[in-house]
């Protein structure tokens, strides 16, 4: 199992932007796919997006396309999830997964990670 360690959230105002980052400190993410997923306050946790082992294919849940980009360093080991265009709905707790290969990223379960905060103020 790999361990992830989310960090990046913090308040924002709305039309505002956060880079949050997603890494491991015991193996490599190089050859795993990763995905960010999301928790609002009183819902279930949903999926966000996720990227392949090279970086070369992404996936977006509807609502964040055109505002978040996933992107990765495989020199550091770090998966990244740029969010610009903020809005209070995109108020979460944010987690990160690996996972062998994007198409199984959608189904996973857990275990997570603690997660890092978004809050985004109107």
């Amino acid at each position: 199992q790999v361990q992830l360690v989310e960090s990046g959230g913090g308040l924002v105002q709305a039309g505002g932007s956060l880079r949050l980052s997603c890494a491991a400190s015991r193996r490599t993410l190089s050859n795993l796919a990763v995905g960010w997923f999301r928790r609002a306050p009183g819902k279930e946790r949903k999926f966000v997006a996720a990227i392949n082992w090279s970086g070369r294919s992404t996936i977006y849940e509807d609502s964040v396309k055109g505002r978040f980009t996933i992107f990765r360093d495989n020199a550091t080991n770090t998966v990244y999830l740029q969010m610009n265009s903020l809005n209070p709905e995109d108020t979460a707790i944010y987690y990160c997964a690996a996972r062998a290969t994007i198409a199984v990223m959608k189904n996973f379960s857990g275990p997570w990670g603690q997660g890092t905060q978004v809050t985004v103020s109107s």
